[in-house]
């Protein structure tokens, strides 16, 4: 019996990569305009990144609980087997709540075999988690085997982004709002990472090429085998420095693949316009 992959709108993998990979999407939901909207399916980011330029901004909130019980339920009297990878239970609730809803249909279906994952991973990083799962579950691997795959990735997973703004951060309680405010006095951009799910200011640099400099060097630092695996980019409405960016990683690390993506509207209602981030594996 094969094993589904579950994932939700948080990995920033395109809307087309569910339909091809036979992966179940759980769409996050975002408020805008007195309106809610299921990210990937009925709103694009370049709607939520005009909106914050004129101004506005929007709100997000965690996937659905009617959307789990539904999925999981349908799953249970199929007698499915599947994994889900979830968004990091640090930036957001919806780990927790699919916990809830998987206890909840347990006690009604004892059986069921689904498994939860807490990637503890972010946007396009988290998403390389699942198409390296999808494509051994298309591969016809085991459950077991399966979540050494992704317990490997997620371990492995070294995340760099940069914000044109830390306030959208601040205001989202993702960083504290007296780095903002420096950030902003000085118009110096952060260099910001992920560590065990939490997003965490790691160097602030002037300039952007020196930023992106710096990427590569910490990549450098940090990560080998390049050569033998894909690198992520995801941007938020700034594909010119995602490519700038992709030609310095086959360049000077000389990268397998480049795989760019646009950071999704529920990411992206946090980060603003601008963001860029780098994601790749210290090993492989």
């Amino acid at each position: 019996m094969s094993v589904k992959i579950l994932a939700d709108s948080a990995c920033d993998l395109p809307l087309s990569f569910y339909k091809e990979h036979g992966v179940t999407l759980f769409p996050l939901q975002v408020q805008l305009n007195d309106g809610e909207y299921e990210d990937l399916v009925t709103i694009e980011p370049k709607d939520v990144y005009r909106a914050i330029r004129e101004g506005q901004m929007p709100k997000t909130s965690q996937v659905s609980p009617l959307l789990f019980e539904d999925t999981f339920n349908k799953m249970a009297e199929n007698n499915e087997d599947g994994i889900y990878i979830a968004f990091s239970s640090e930036l957001s609730g919806t780990y927790q709540t699919a916990v809830m809803i998987l206890e909840q249909v347990k006690e009604k279906y004892p059986d069921f075999q689904l498994t939860i994952v807490d990637s503890k991973a972010a946007s396009l990083g988290y998403g390389l988690i699942v198409k390296a799962a999808a494509a051994a579950a298309q591969s016809g691997a085991s459950k077991k085997d399966l979540q050494k795959v992704i317990e490997f990735r997620c371990r492995n997973l070294e995340s760099l982004f940069t914000v044109n703004d830390l306030e959208y951060l601040a205001k989202g309680g993702r960083v504290s709002k007296a780095s903002a405010f420096l950030g902003g006095l000085l118009n110096i951009k952060p260099l910001l990472t992920v560590e065990d799910g939490k997003l965490v200011p790691i160097e602030k640099l002037r300039g952007k090429k020196k930023l992106l400099r710096r990427i590569i060097e910490l990549m450098k630092e940090n990560g080998n085998s390049f050569e033998m695996q894909t690198v992520g980019i995801s941007h938020a409405d700034d594909e010119d420095t995602a490519l700038e960016m992709k030609k310095l990683i086959l360049d000077e690390l000389n990268a397998e693949e480049v795989y760019i993506t646009s950071i999704g509207s529920a990411i992206g209602a946090h980060t603003g316009p601008g963001t860029i981030a780098i994601f790749y594996f210290k090993q492989i």
